[in-house]
């Protein structure tokens, strides 16, 4: 790996550093700029999305031709994780889950008019979207080979849908919808992903499931299906190709979050780092404490072991590599470091971080929820295993190129 960036991807880091600081950070301070839930509200957000545009900071996940800026998951683990010093910022730049990984995915299996049916409207901000995957008890969670959620086929060559998911992240908002379901009982070629509208007929929305907060856009929500037809047409990359659809699209996913959740460990380590400079107790600055320096120093040593991983797992995506093993070691790093930072950052503030003076408290309710979406932590360590059992020592090898 080389861990240069080009200018022009510094350029850009820079643009979106100086409109996070300029735009957004200074919304968080204003308590009409929030929504019911605790995310920005509609109208400042549609005011900050069009400057946003205006300014070239659109899409970056996509590839030119897909209405994006195209600079591969390493130029994104580099511009993410600036975007994300504010709680606000990736639905600024139409770069926030669940649509960024829809996108994505979208972009990587959908044939033409599947990408100008269901992506392009995502792409222009349009529409949100949500992913259908998720099972409540005793379906599919973690384990995709558990979902009981039924896609039947019907004489006409259409499939109807029977079945029940849940917390689906933002699908109280979303117009284009993808879903996972069963198709038959092979553990290889039983699922299917499937596209769909909101206003066809056949399912609805249970409710929005109360969380500890803040939540995305749309919420996450219970989902009941009772015969929603979908045609053969919004089948995508074909039947039973459904496994490999979630694989193409949660691992790129799954490195989106460690990329924010980055961001906002280093906003954590700012605030903190802010209030211990020129708060005194017993006659010594915070900063000046042993106690404080070392903590910080630690989180600052996570922050960039979780930068590696996440630039690791990036670089070999780009290679065209699954990166499944880079893919669990920097989401459970990321998630836990993230976690870390809001909690040491609190407990230097004092009171008035567990007051809502700052974001720290939006950021610490937020963070809990990164050890369990996309897979819990123990899933991906278990996935590591495997992985260390099937390579042994060669887990551990670099990658060979040409020449001498």
């Amino acid at each position: 790996m080389d861990f240069t960036i080009s200018p022009a991807l510094e350029d850009l880091r820079r643009r979106i550093g100086a409109f996070v600081d300029r735009e957004i950070i200074p919304l968080e301070a204003d308590p009409a700029a929030y929504d019911a839930h605790e995310n920005i509200a509609p109208a400042p957000l549609a005011r900050l999305r069009e400057k946003a545009r205006a300014e070239g900071l659109w899409n970056l996940q996509l590839k030119p031709e897909s209405g994006g800026l195209g600079v591969g998951r390493v130029g994104m683990a580099v511009c993410y994780t600036e975007m994300n010093r504010s709680i606000f910022g990736p639905v600024v730049f139409n770069s926030a889950a669940p649509d960024d990984g829809n996108m994505m995915v979208l972009e990587a299996v959908g044939t033409p008019a599947q990408k100008e049916k269901w992506l392009a409207p995502i792409a222009s901000g349009a529409v949100r979207s949500a992913f259908v995957m998720t099972e409540p008890h005793p379906g599919g969670g973690s384990d995709p080979g558990m979902m009981l959620t039924r896609a039947e086929k019907q004489p006409n060559g259409s499939y109807r849908i029977y079945g029940r998911k849940w917390f689906i992240t933002g699908a109280e908002e979303a117009a284009h919808l993808i879903l996972i379901a069963r198709t038959c009982d092979d553990p290889r070629t039983g699922l299917t992903a499937f596209a769909f509208h909101r206003d066809a007929p056949g399912w609805r929305i249970v409710r929005r499931i109360p969380i500890m907060g803040p939540e995305e856009h749309g919420g996450h929500c219970e989902l009941e299906f009772d015969g929603l037809e979908i045609p053969p047409e919004d089948v995508l990359l074909g039947e039973g190709k459904g496994l490999r659809v979630t694989q193409i699209r949660l691992g790129p996913a799954r490195l989106t979050h460690c990329m924010r959740w980055l961001g906002l460990a280093m906003r954590c380590v700012d605030i903190a780092r802010d209030y211990a400079n020129v708060r005194y107790g017993f006659g010594v600055r915070l900063a000046d404490r042993e106690s404080v320096q070392t903590l910080l120093g630690r989180i600052a040593m996570d922050i960039e072991i979780g930068r590696l991983l996440t630039m690791k797992a990036a670089w070999e995506l780009d290679r065209g590599g699954l990166a499944r093993k880079e893919v669990s070691m920097a989401k459970i790093k990321a998630a836990n470091t993230l976690h870390l930072a809001a909690d040491s950052a609190i407990q230097i503030n004092g009171a008035r971080g567990y007051s809502k003076d700052t974001v720290l408290e939006w950021i610490y309710r937020y963070a809990r929820q990164a050890r369990l979406v996309d897979g819990a932590d123990a899933v991906h360590e278990m996935v590591l295993n495997r992985f260390l059992e099937k390579e042994e020592g060669a887990f551990w090898n670099w990658p060979v190129g040409e020449g001498a």
